[in-house]
């Protein structure tokens, strides 16, 4: 893993120790990724050829590589054979969904592209140990892939590929494409309606997915030699792979993880101004707009940021933020934007209005469903209101988040995510005042210089759980309880700008729902495993009590104290530990919390009690 260390003068240093990081692999266990993201091997690296090593052969671009069809036109489906049956995805959703050939696709940082090739075309390379060009250095090697399977959908097409590096030594990963109509949708990249057949179009999702494996930092890549063909029964195809740019000289100051796709309006030529919360400070900012679980592309007229005034009102002109240059963008299908840099200057622990004009017509967007904070919207065809200082045009309001989930700002030491439930996003604390524990250990962090002073990325979400997807990762829902946090851990912590640490507090909502104990420990060791693997320090928060909620019943009580009774043990799978149960709880009545904690409903604390949380965090383990 990434070892640190901090100096009297504050800088941080890392160095990687793969030794270190395999042997806390194997210490902690890793469980199979339920997900569809790799179970990828920390990189062992070594100099030269070693025992049973692929044999070398001259990279070349992706490209020249395509060996199979995925896409057929609507007009002529059986122009293209995906799955050695005949089926193939349809141009024309690819199309609807922004997926246009040759076009940038950005996923957790990565910039994939869209193969440049038309219908019926070679688009796509089925792994068989072929070497790819890739040069530069990054945090991930991300892929755009699928699995396809002889006879009925399932299981995933999986194998292990290397990594070579320019100065001879080599690493290794393991890659597991999931199959294209049978594949888990809570971890999708882009879902398509239609299945094309020799006969014809057929009503049928079918799937891409994006899954990212580590590569040793700090070394540049040369190439990397794709896996061995799975077998004559599975293809794994991919598409496109990049390297995950390091965000070095960024800091996260505020996150929202997306809970769900809600149905709105329709919105029609509508702008949005949201009200955001500052962690760290900076000279200067960027957001990171997310069309996540979407099947349309959603298009951006203009965006700005500018201190909060007075509700909708700004404090001094918004400052308009840009998109490769231009003043907005289209997000397609699943995908993310980052705005360029903004010489703005972000103060810490203070709001943000960020204004996105919305010029088309919305039906559905992505959201964070929990904000404890009010947000404005003007009316349809009001037009583009961003650059306006007043609120007059701000006629209504919003209690979520939506496409907008993460402000950057310039220089700083890194970024901590809390990986959490509706007691991470603050529900029972006090609406619009910022009291969310993970703000208040932002306000310790501000106020002291003992350790580096990081930005806090809450990563709460209402209902969320440990092991079961709430959300079904595809359509409109009411459901806005998001997916798993197995199932949104690259997303929503690996790929969060400069992390450094994750704080994981959840499965309360596991064992109220029924998840047995062993379950909910085997999803805390696979995080765990993960975020190790990316070299992320990684801290268990005890599951805080319930008793006297309607549901946590006896049995839900056992289940909290046997996974507690794991997390405080530690047995090497945490770096650090966390002990919010103590901090909160009844010594009288240990599966309630004290009363003065309380937010009334026996489940959420009250603002006490997210201090009492805070104030339980020893700084000095977050680094």
């Amino acid at each position: 893993m990434l070892l640190r260390t901090q100096t009297p003068g504050g800088k941080r240093h890392r160095r990687w120790t793969a030794a270190r990081a395999t042997a806390r692999a194997a210490a902690v266990g890793i469980v199979g990724a339920a997900c569809a993201v790799a179970a990828a091997n920390t990189p062992a690296l070594a100099a030269g050829p070693q025992p049973g090593a692929q044999p070398y052969r001259e990279p070349l671009p992706l490209e020249r590589l395509f060996d199979n069809r995925a896409v057929s036109d609507d007009a002529r489906p059986g122009g293209a054979d995906f799955d050695g049956a005949g089926n193939s995805l349809s141009a024309q959703d690819l199309t609807a969904a922004g997926w246009t050939p040759g076009r940038e696709l950005a996923f957790d940082g990565a910039r994939l592209h869209w193969p440049r090739s038309a219908p019926g075309k070679p688009d796509n390379v089925r792994a068989a140990g072929q070497a790819v060009r890739l040069g530069g250095r990054g945090e991930a090697l991300t892929f755009l892939v699928a699995g396809t399977t002889k006879g009925a959908p399932g299981g995933d097409a999986a194998g292990t590929g290397t990594v070579r590096y320019r100065d001879g030594s080599r690493s290794t990963y393991r890659l597991a494409a999931p199959d294209w109509r049978g594949g888990l949708l809570t971890t999708k990249a882009v879902g398509l309606p239609h299945l094309n057949t020799g006969s014809g179009r057929k009503t049928a999702t079918t799937r891409l997915y994006t899954v990212s494996v580590p590569v040793a930092p700090g070394r540049d890549v040369e190439s990397v030699v794709l896996p061995q063909d799975p077998g004559p029964e599975r293809d794994l195809h991919v598409f496109s792979l990049a390297l995950r740019g390091g965000t070095r000289g960024w800091t996260g100051t505020w996150a929202a993880s997306t809970s769900g796709y809600a149905a709105v309006g329709p919105w029609t030529d509508r702008t949005l101004r949201l009200v955001v919360h500052s962690s760290a400070g900076g000279p200067a900012t960027r957001i990171r707009l997310e069309n996540t679980f979407a099947p349309r592309p959603v298009r951006i007229g203009h965006a700005t940021v500018a201190l909060q005034g007075k509700g909708a009102a700004t404090a001094g002109a918004p400052r308009a933020l840009a998109f490769g240059g231009r003043p907005g963008t289209v997000i397609p299908a699943g995908a993310q934007a980052f705005s360029d840099p903004l010489g703005f200057r972000v103060p810490e622990d203070t709001n943000l209005l960020v204004s996105i004009h919305l010029p088309g017509t919305v039906p559905a967007v992505p959201v964070h469903s929990y904000t404890s904070q009010v947000s404005y919207l003007t009316g349809d065809g009001s037009g583009d209101r961003t650059g306006e200082r007043g609120a007059g045009a701000y006629t209504g309001t919003l209690s979520t988040w939506p496409l907008l989930t993460g402000v950057d700002v310039a220089d700083g030491p890194g970024s901590v995510v809390t990986l959490g439930d509706s007691i991470t996003d603050g529900e029972r604390s006090t609406p619009g005042a910022n009291g969310r524990w993970p703000d208040l250990l932002a306000r310790r962090l501000q106020g002291q210089h003992g350790v580096p002073r990081f930005g806090i990325l809450n990563h709460g979400i209402s209902g969320n759980r440990v092991v079961t997807d709430r959300y079904p990762g595809d359509g409109t829902s009411t459901i806005m309880s998001g997916v798993s946090a197995q199932h949104r851990l690259e997303r929503d912590v690996l790929a969060q700008t400069s992390a450094r640490t994750v704080i994981v507090f959840e499965g309360v909502n596991d064992i109220r729902s029924g998840t047995k104990a062993e379950q909910v420990i085997a999803g805390l060791k696979e995080i765990a495993a993960r975020a190790h693997e990316r070299g992320l320090r990684v801290v268990a928060a005890t599951i805080a009590p319930c008793g006297g909620f309607y549901d946590c019943t006896p049995d839900a009580e056992a289940q909290r104290t046997a996974i507690n009774r794991h997390i405080l043990a530690g047995g090497g799978t945490y770096d650090a530990v966390f002990d919010f149960d103590a901090a909160i709880r009844d010594p009288q009545r240990p599966d309630r919390m004290l009363p003065a904690y309380d937010g009334g409903d026996h489940l959420h604390p009250n603002d006490a009690g997210m201090k009492a949380f805070s104030d339980a965090i020893d700084l000095r383990k977050l680094v």
